[in-house]
């Protein structure tokens, strides 16, 4: 189970990142709001494994998950709002 929870992430990193490559930079603000979106969602989803307690190293994977996403979140708010500010008309 472990190993293929292992393999699972380790393709799917692999994945994302040729993915992303890919991406024009013109769609990278629409892609940077579903990624937040994602990760609103991961949040939720790692606030119930934590909370779950079934194992010592549960409750550390769902507390990292709950730290990186809302790194994420935080961060592309944090670009979106700059981004946005860049549109406003001066003066």
């Amino acid at each position: 189970m472990f190993v293929a929870a292992i393999t699972v992430f380790t393709l799917s990193t692999f994945v994302g990142f040729e993915v992303i490559t890919k991406v024009p930079p013109t769609l990278h603000t629409p892609l940077m709001s579903g990624s937040n979106a994602i990760s609103g969602i991961t949040i939720i989803g790692a606030i119930l494994v934590a909370g779950l307690k079934l194992k010592w190293y549960t409750s550390v994977f769902g507390v990292l998950a709950i730290a990186l996403a809302m790194i994420n979140v935080v961060g592309g708010f944090l670009v979106t709002h700059r981004m946005l500010g860049m549109f406003k008309r001066k003066g």
